[in-house]
């Protein structure tokens, strides 16, 4: 019976160290296939910065503002039409 547990217990920890392993690869996979997107975000939903007297994710006061961020797919951001405009790369002034 012992032989029988550790067998289950050895197959049982190479699977979790399996998938811990596809999701580090995963992770750093897409790493760099996101870029920063100012004036894309909704209000509360960007990713981080919105300018002087906010902390970071989720503090943009209004929708689409200048310069707040929201990470999109790599090549994707500039394409983005909002009612204030394309998406840009760079940070926006109001």
């Amino acid at each position: 019976m012992n032989t029988r547990n550790l067998a289950v217990t050895a197959v049982a920890l190479a699977a979790l160290a399996s998938g811990a392993a596809l999701a580090q690869d995963k992770k750093e996979m897409n790493k760099g296939a996101v870029e920063k997107c100012y004036g894309v975000s909704l209000a509360g939903k960007n990713d981080c910065k919105a300018g002087p007297g906010t902390s970071c994710a989720g503090t943009s006061k209004v929708d689409y503002q200048a310069n707040a961020w929201k990470h999109v797919p790599k090549g994707t951001c500039t394409a983005m039409k909002t009612p204030k405009g394309m998406g840009t790369l760079t940070e926006m002034k109001g």
